[in-house]
């Protein structure tokens, strides 16, 4: 029997399968003994540089489509096309892992990811944008779930907790440092830089992944049973989960925009993404071996996680389109300033997240950690209900520090209880799953906010207009002031620059009550939840046993 070698390229004691050592890696001799943080450290650099792209384009969008002669609208799709890919990706990821190897695959993502950025910074059209763009997708996709089914091989029972908040700080630091990053580098560089960025990192990754990381034991061993078999590749449901999800993405994506089902278009892709989703769910569950195995939700801490990340994911995302825009379009802060006052959430979440991994460790209940930091969360997430127009800065910067310190201090346990009671061959799939699931939330969310954003503000702005009226004495007053104020001598241009500034006035009114109310809106969703957090069953841990079938 020969020595098993773990993920991280280091040993393990306990007795594993005989393994050819054109699987396992170079002889056990060669194998130096690493320690397991380095190799966490880089693939989490890896997810962290594409979670980074999936908003640092957002603020770059008014300068790519001047420099490719595009509307502001078309280059929308530079979005959407990274999202489209994206999603296609992490379902089938755990699968694909399984039967090329987790180290292959990761690396081919990480280089494909890496050079599609490289040919992103240098497009020179729209088209050939939005095409690399995918590749984009199609590689950072990848990375989500095999850093996170990595870790979960490479660090066992109470150990995993500390490594979920490496996991956990790129996942929540690089969404909220996005804009700001890409702000700061598209008007002091250029567009280009956004993308160039991730060339020398991924070069970096693929470097030390090549040399350091491993695929773990029972990964190996189901690469050897299958050797000499044929494979059976299950492309009827690779083929309804990829356009489901395609269709499902582009449809939320681009729905407020179309004006829903107002659209013949947005009607075909939800028919066409309805119907693929309920087939591939039906044909998924019977098949025996699946793209993405949905099985797995019957496992109850697994399921409820999922749902619990989907309300969570979405309220988090939310707030993240809601608060730059509500800065920069209300209250006149500019990117910049805007990236300030938001920037200092990202500092505080690097700095609880290890301590509520070392809670972990220690054996403290993840269930009351989950429970806690929803609460928290949605409590911020109310309070930022309280804002209006004449709000200071540290009015926005205490309650984002404390949504973002409430979803820190959850999303660690709840990535740890997710797996604890699933086989740890099923570690690759599971990942996957719980990617999508975060992905779709995320989507979901956004989605939704965009929509009731502006049919929040349609109704508040027929409400307040009802107030505005030609018989009323303080309209008229108001008016009177205003056109004085306005400092026109011209009798005619005073009164219809009167009118133009009350119309704003409105405007901007049931602007800010219609952000308000959506903070509301996904306040209440996360405290919603917190109640499924009772239906968790808590793992027993030991920590002198060692990584067993509960992941």
């Amino acid at each position: 029997m020969t020595t098993a070698v773990s993920t991280a390229g280091f040993r393990n004691d306990r007795p594993a399968p005989e393994i050819s050592p054109t699987l396992a890696g170079p002889p056990e001799h060669s194998i130096p003994e690493i320690s397991p943080w380095v190799i966490a450290g880089v693939v989490t650099i890896a997810t962290f540089m594409e979670v980074l792209d999936t908003s640092i384009a957002n603020v770059a969008l008014p300068h790519i489509a001047g420099n490719l002669s595009s509307s502001l609208e078309e280059s929308t799709w530079v979005l959407t096309s990274y999202l489209v890919a994206n999603a296609i990706v992490i379902p089938i990821s755990g699968w694909l892992s399984s039967i090329i190897g987790r180290k292959p695959f990761f690396i081919m993502c990480t280089l494909l990811f890496t050079m599609s950025s490289a040919l992103c910074g240098m497009a020179t059209s729209l088209g050939m944008l939005v095409f690399f763009r995918v590749m984009q997708g199609l590689g950072g996709g990848g990375l989500q779930p095999s850093v996170q089914a990595v870790l979960v091989d490479l660090f066992p029972g109470k150990k995993r907790g500390p490594a979920m908040a490496l996991y956990t700080i790129a996942m929540l630091v690089a969404p909220i440092l996005g804009p700001t990053l890409g702000g700061w580098i598209t008007d002091n560089y250029s567009w280009r830089w956004i993308f160039y960025i991730n060339v020398p990192i991924g070069v970096i990754c693929v470097m030390f992944a090549q040399a350091l990381l491993y695929d773990p034991p029972h990964m190996i061993a189901q690469r050897i049973a299958l050797r000499g078999k044929k494979i059976q590749i299950d492309f009827i449901g690779l083929a309804l989960i990829s356009l489901g999800l395609a269709c499902t993405e582009i449809l939320l994506d681009k729905g407020q925009q179309e004006d829903w089902f107002s659209s013949k278009l947005i009607v075909f892709l939800a028919i066409v993404g309805g119907l693929s989703i309920v087939f591939a769910i039906i044909w998924e569950l019977d098949h025996p071996r699946p793209i993405l195995n949905l099985r797995l939700l019957a496992e109850r801490n697994f399921m409820l996680c999922c749902v619990i990340a989907v309300g969570l994911y979405a309220a988090i995302y939310s707030c993240n389109v809601l608060l730059p825009e509500l800065m920069q379009t209300l209250l006149g802060y500019s990117p910049t300033k805007a990236g300030l006052i938001l920037s200092p959430a990202g500092l505080f979440t690097m700095a609880l997240v290890p301590l509520v991994g070392w809670m972990l460790a220690r054996g403290v209940d993840a269930r009351i950690l989950i429970g806690l930091g929803l609460a928290i969360a949605g409590g911020a997430t109310l309070w930022m209900a309280g804002l209006n127009l004449d709000v200071a800065p540290s009015n926005i910067l205490w309650p984002r520090v404390l949504q973002s310190c409430g979803a820190g201090m959850m999303f660690v346990p709840l990535s740890t209880i997710a797996f604890r009671f699933l086989p740890r061959e099923e570690s690759g799939n599971a990942s996957a799953l719980y990617a999508l699931v975060r992905n779709e939330g995320s989507s979901i969310g956004v989605a939704l906010v965009t929509t009731l954003l502006t049919r929040s503000m349609q109704t508040h702005q027929a409400l307040l207009v009802h107030h505005v009226s030609a018989y009323s004495s303080t309209t008229l007053s108001t008016l009177g002031q205003m056109a004085h104020v306005s400092g026109s001598a011209d009798p005619t241009l005073g009164p219809a620059m009167a009118m133009r500034m009350m119309y704003e006035m409105v405007q901007r009114q049931a602007a800010m009550l219609a952000y308000v109310d959506q903070f509301r809106t996904f306040g209440l969703l996360v405290v919603v939840i917190v109640p499924l957090v009772f239906l968790l069953r808590r793992p027993a841990f030991d920590p002198t046993a060692p990584t067993e079938a509960a992941h």
